[in-house]
């Protein structure tokens, strides 16, 4: 009787840090290299945005609305009542040209400035020319957002932190 409790009790602990604590991801597809390679997997903290405000620079993981069931997983490249454009495959954040070693260039699309409204924020791929993100399907809702990835730990050998 006593291993039947401490079984539940670890299985019940176990679905409680997976639903509210943290989870592991997979990455599918390419729309974030070289950042994140497909089929790596992510330590994803999803301690809610009570406790977490997404900032730029953030790699997130959301549930768009265009897709039920799903998961995406790109970077956080605006908030709230910032303004973001596009010129030449530039990102401008509020009137500056954002500094992004890790984007893979060769898209050279522009968009026109967009102010991101409360509670959203404008996500894109790192792998820009191979990304469907917020140019796409606009700013996400805050409330989507599932957590934010913290740690490449599969395979071993990729491991690392991310910022």
């Amino acid at each position: 009787m006593e291993l039947l409790q401490t079984l539940v009790l670890s299985l019940l602990l176990a679905l409680a840090i997976r639903t509210f604590v943290a989870e592991s991801f997979v990455v599918q597809g390419h729309s974030m290299e070289p950042t994140l390679h497909h089929g790596e997997r992510v330590l994803v903290v999803k301690l809610g945005t009570r406790w977490w405000e997404p900032r730029p620079g953030d790699i997130v993981v959301f549930r768009p609305l265009q897709q039920p069931g799903g998961e995406y997983i790109k970077r956080v490249v605006a908030g709230p009542g910032s303004t973001v454009a596009l010129e030449d495959g530039r990102v401008i954040r509020d009137g500056t040209v954002l500094e992004e070693p890790y984007v893979v260039y060769g898209d050279t699309s522009d968009l026109p400035p967009v102010t991101v409204p409360p509670g959203t924020v404008f996500v894109l791929g790192d792998n820009r020319p191979s990304s469907y993100d917020s140019r796409s399907f606009g700013p996400v809702p805050v409330e989507r957002l599932d957590g934010r990835a913290v740690l490449v730990f599969w395979p071993p050998w990729r491991m690392r932190w991310l910022r």
